[in-house]
């Protein structure tokens, strides 16, 4: 029996109010804005804590795939919702096209075991010339072109940026529909050239990306080379504050790590090693890098490139080793940079090498602080550090500069070398352990 049942509580609320004490009651919620809640600086809302997340993989994934059409389909669909993270499982995945970043969508991998490799390229002469402009090539061989696959279109003329690389749309017989208008005529005479090569990964007018955790797999021994402006293993043009971080880049016919016009890029913790041309290149307008923590190791050109307009940027604690030119290579207007507590070492040629340009063009106001620049020179003797051209205002600071080879193996037999037409440049509390120490050859022009 309930002994409550039947009874009257309206007497004991009485009293309970009498005494100023109120009756337990569900407290309403408070939908008001917090005075912490701020809007996103391009949205009408707020930051969410719970975003967008699509898993990818050849199994027991939201998408199911083992190609580039896989990965692309899970950023585009985050892409269509304002972005978010696009988790990848393990596995090799055959690229045929690269995998486009979208603003705001991370990529991420399983470290070490996530694999975008790039497919075996087919490639043609030209059957007529590509004009300036126009967004579809004509092949002599069209074995190998399929449409949805990434081209590139080049002839003698148009290297560098004049490069384009597209998506083939559509086809006709020999001829191909490409989504990019031809950067640069491309004639016949000069040997126009199409190739199904193309970034494994590429991101294109795009800001607050990531990549974590993956490796890019070149297959270089079955694909032609690009060049870095238009290409890498990982390829960002005006790719703002992306985050590389955690990512291996091997193997790749072209650079391993390039980024072109885009401010405020982080590669952190990364290894760009075996491929083709240089290990990280950042260029043509790129401020304020910071490369940390990264290896470029056994490239063919150099494991950090500063190419032009490179300013106020940061690159620390990197391992630039057995290249097959400089360890660190600054010129063009790439000025204001720190570059400390590197391992710059066993690359073919100087350790550093500041490059032939004049005072308007020339690397000024960089420091070098606390790296080891030690065995460097393969074939020939070579400085540490060489400064070219009209450079001013260096400042090198707490280096160790030394070659710990056998006698008779040394080749980085001087320490600092300055050229003729340089300005100034401080030493200062450098360690330096050569045959001649300091090779400054603007005293003999006082």
């Amino acid at each position: 029996m309930n002994p409550t049942r039947g009874r009257n509580f309206t007497p004991v609320i009485g009293l309970l109010l009498a005494a100023g004490v109120a009756p337990l009651a569900a407290a309403p919620d408070d939908f008001a804005p917090k005075p912490e809640d701020r809007q996103l600086p391009k949205r009408m809302h707020a930051a969410m804590k719970q975003r967008p997340r699509v898993t990818v993989g050849q199994g027991g994934t939201d998408i199911v795939g083992s190609d580039n059409r896989a990965l692309q389909a899970a950023v585009d669909y985050l892409a269509a919702l304002g972005g978010g993270t696009v988790e990848v499982g393990p596995g090799t995945y055959t690229m045929r096209d690269s995998l486009h970043l979208r603003p705001h969508v991370t990529v991420r991998g399983v470290n070490g075991q996530t694999i975008l490799r790039k497919a075996d390229a087919a490639s043609s002469r030209l059957g007529c010339d590509g004009d300036f402009g126009e967004e579809q090539i004509t092949l002599q061989d069209p074995a190998g072109f399929e449409v949805g696959c990434g081209v590139a279109i080049w002839d003698m003329n148009s290297g560098g940026f004049h490069t384009t690389v597209a998506r083939v749309t559509g086809r006709d017989g020999n001829t191909f529909s490409i989504d990019k208008p031809l950067n640069a005529d491309c004639m016949v005479h000069g040997g126009a050239t199409a190739a199904t090569v193309f970034p494994v990964v590429s991101g294109y007018d795009i800001e607050g990306c990531r990549l974590e955790g993956l490796t890019v797999d070149g297959n270089k021994a079955h694909n032609p080379h690009l060049n870095g402006c238009r290409g890498a293993g990982i390829f960002l043009y005006r790719g703002f504050g992306t985050v590389i971080e955690g990512c291996t880049v091997r193997d790749y016919n072209g650079d391993g790590v390039s980024f072109q016009q885009s401010n405020d890029v982080v590669v952190r913790d990364c290894v760009s090693e075996g491929n083709a041309s240089l290990g990280f290149h950042p260029g043509s307008g790129s401020q304020r890098p910071l490369v940390e923590g990264c290896v470029g190791r056994g490239n063919g050109e150099d494991g950090l490139f500063l190419c032009w307009r490179v300013r106020h940027g940061v690159f620390q604690d990197n391992v630039l080793e057995g290249n097959g030119r400089f360890g660190v290579s600054i010129g063009h207007k790439d000025t204001d940079n720190l570059i400390r507590r590197n391992q710059v070492r066993l690359n073919g040629d100087a350790g550093v090498c500041f490059r032939d340009e004049t005072e308007a063009m020339a690397g000024h106001r960089n420091r070098l602080e606390a790296n080891v620049i030690e065995n460097n020179g393969v074939t020939k003797e070579v400085p540490g550090i060489h400064v070219r051209g009209e450079t001013k205002d260096l400042v090198f600071t707490g280096n160790v500069i030394r070659d710990t080879r056998k006698v008779g193996e040394r080749k980085q037999t001087v320490g600092v070398r300055i050229d003729e037409t340089a300005g100034s440049v401080e030493l200062d509390n450098n360690v330096i352990e050569a045959g001649t120490p300091v090779d400054d050859r603007r005293k003999a022009k006082r």
